[in-house]
């Protein structure tokens, strides 16, 4: 008895020893072997030890002396469990008939996708009679060519005819502008944004287990508002101005941040400039339609005792706009994951922004008011001095000193 406890004692340990490393394969095989070495009565001793089956114990005493396994595997061909949809003929058609009412994609394409959930298509078979969980619908929507992917924003609406020769012709007006040291100017309002404790996308590097705390709900703050980012960006002098309004995005707020760029900026960079070439969207508050827009600039032109020239993208491709990917692109870059808790702090982090080429910002709180909503006379209108373009005049003109 007491060799037989030793034994027992010794099986314990080597099976604590070696089971946190072991496969199955490999558990299975040191019960076969211990079991074998205890003699009679070895397996109901090993089972009871390492509660391991004694069915398994005993498969694994045959393989012992069979023909080993193939190299890498650990149970025969075709053992283990039968997966799900093998023992249920019918889950792939249904769920390939659940999901394509809201299929989504060129059905040409090999690779499709869909826009429900695995827990509402779980409920949906389960109501068909398939018991499945959302685990096996997704490896099933993989063997029917589905995947998951998001919004890819890639539709701008129906192009407009002129599109190409637009670009063509502010391509050349720019160049002609440039090449005499004359001022050109990318202009446009920067995405809006909440101020307060909110959440700001993007990560920053932080000591680890310690995110920066932010409110739960993006609610405005009714006393803080939202910031109007207007940026100027000069094309020739990669440099860049931004007029952080706290009204209202308006004609008279773009045109003002345009006078600001050029008593801060621009005098000094061009004092011998005849001319001023403004490139900006077909929309928003310095789009081609609006009114105030042009009685503003008319007024800038005045003070500034230069022409000036606007030439508007055409309509749908404002991200095409020099100041998208050569000013905002690297500022939402600079304030990734941080919180724009007051005007003083978007502020000081658009004028913080560079890069390796050269770029540098100044910015500056503007909180003057803008009211929205001002209409312009056809008297007012009809005196400004605007000469269109003979190619589309309507997004081509250039406004000039007007003599009263």
């Amino acid at each position: 008895m007491a060799g037989a406890v030793g034994s027992e004692q010794g099986i314990r340990q080597r099976y604590e020893g070696l089971a946190p490393v072991l496969n199955e394969q490999g558990l299975r095989r040191f019960a076969a072997t211990e079991a074998r070495a205890y003699g009679h009565g070895g397996v109901s001793v090993v089972a009871r030890i390492t509660g391991i089956a004694r069915s398994t114990i005993g498969r694994g005493i045959r393989e012992i002396g069979n023909e080993p396994l193939d190299a890498g595997r650990i149970r025969k061909p075709g053992g283990g469990r039968k997966s799900k949809r093998a023992e249920d003929s019918t889950l792939l058609s249904d769920l390939g008939h659940l999901v394509e009412p809201a299929t989504r994609g060129d059905p040409m394409r090999p690779l499709r996708w869909t826009s429900k959930s695995l827990r509402h298509l779980s409920e949906s078979l389960q109501g068909l009679g398939h018991s499945v969980c959302p685990h096996v619908i997704a490896d099933g929507l993989r063997e029917l060519g589905y995947s998951l992917q998001a919004n890819r924003k890639t539709r701008e609406g129906s192009g407009h005819v002129d599109r190409d020769a637009q670009f063509r012709y502010i391509g050349d007006q720019a160049g002609t502008f440039l090449a005499a040291d004359e001022p050109v100017i990318s202009v446009d309002t920067k995405k809006k944004e909440l101020v307060g404790n909110f959440k700001n996308n993007g990560r920053e590097w932080r000591p680890k287990g310690s995110p920066e705390a932010v409110n739960v709900h993006d609610f405005i703050d009714p006393k803080l508002g939202r910031a109007i980012p207007y940026g100027i960006y000069d094309i020739g002098d990669n440099k860049g101005w931004v007029s952080v309004g706290t009204d209202h995005d308006t004609a008279s707020f773009a045109v003002h941040a345009i006078y600001r760029w050029w008593v801060t900026m621009g005098q000094s960079r061009y004092p011998q400039a005849t001319r001023l070439l403004v490139t900006a969207d077909g929309g928003g508050s310095n789009g081609h339609r609006v009114r105030l827009w042009k009685v503003e600039l008319q007024a800038l032109a005045n003070t500034l005792c230069i022409p000036i020239t606007v030439c508007h993208l055409p309509p749908g491709t404002s991200k095409w706009n020099k100041i998208e990917h050569r000013l905002f692109s690297f500022i939402t870059l600079n304030w990734r994951g941080k919180p724009l808790r007051s005007f003083k702090t978007i502020v000081q982090l658009i004028a913080a922004t560079t890069t390796t080429a050269g770029l540098t910002v100044r910015a500056e709180l503007d909180e003057s008011k803008y009211p929205k909503g001002v209409k312009i006379s056809d008297a007012k209108f009809a005196a400004i001095n605007i000469a269109r373009h003979p190619f589309h005049g309507d997004w081509n003109y250039t406004i000039s000193l007007r003599t009263e």
